[in-house]
């Protein structure tokens, strides 16, 4: 699975776009930011992170979701539990997903990375789906933005520490990891 180099957007994913971004600044993409999400929290394929990116979520629906309905975000990727993915803002773009961040040393993440949301949570595991489907995603957009190394793959925790946690102690890095450096690197 491999954006248009052209357009930024996967052509095998679903496309729902969010008006949550902007332009992205003239410079290499060269990161790529792993998260996860699930509303209301701990509950899956419930169509509410589509809708929370896109910004119809109804903040009645669920006591939940009247803390977060106003916020404006999105990441360019979400993949579900069965392993659908979908992009929600173009690869050329800057989603806004990351937030205050930091990787070595360079501030405001959103500026140069790429954003993948697995539906979950920090401590249920990720479904086979969603692993199978986050290597051929990942490969794709390593393969289409060569900034982006194995080792420049990082969790929302590790480029905000103090704020966030995911995608938390049950993703499995060394599977992730294997399938980076799969030597056919086909996406």
């Amino acid at each position: 699975m491999q954006p248009d180099i052209a357009t930024g957007w996967c052509e095998d994913a679903r496309h729902c776009p969010s008006p949550n971004f902007n332009a992205r600044p003239h410079g290499e993409i060269s990161l790529l930011v792993i998260h996860n999400i699930s509303l209301p929290p701990g509950q899956f394929g419930t169509g509410k992170v589509v809708e929370f990116f896109q910004n119809r979520l109804d903040a009645d629906e669920h006591p939940y979701f009247a803390g977060i309905a106003d916020m404006q975000v999105s990441a360019h990727f979400l993949i579900e539990r069965d392993g659908r993915v979908t992009q929600f803002v173009s690869c050329l773009d800057r989603a806004w997903h990351a937030g205050k961040s930091c990787f070595e040393g360079r501030e405001n993440c959103n500026d140069f990375s790429l954003g993948i949301e697995l539906e979950g949570t920090d401590d249920l595991p990720y479904s086979d789906a969603q692993y199978d489907a986050l290597g051929r995603l990942a490969r794709g957009l390593l393969l289409t933005y060569p900034g982006i190394t194995p080792e420049r793959v990082c969790g929302h925790s590790d480029i905000a520490p103090v704020r966030k946690t995911d995608p938390g102690p049950a993703f499995d890095w060394a599977r992730l990891r294997a399938s980076l450096l799969h030597k056919e690197m086909t996406p």
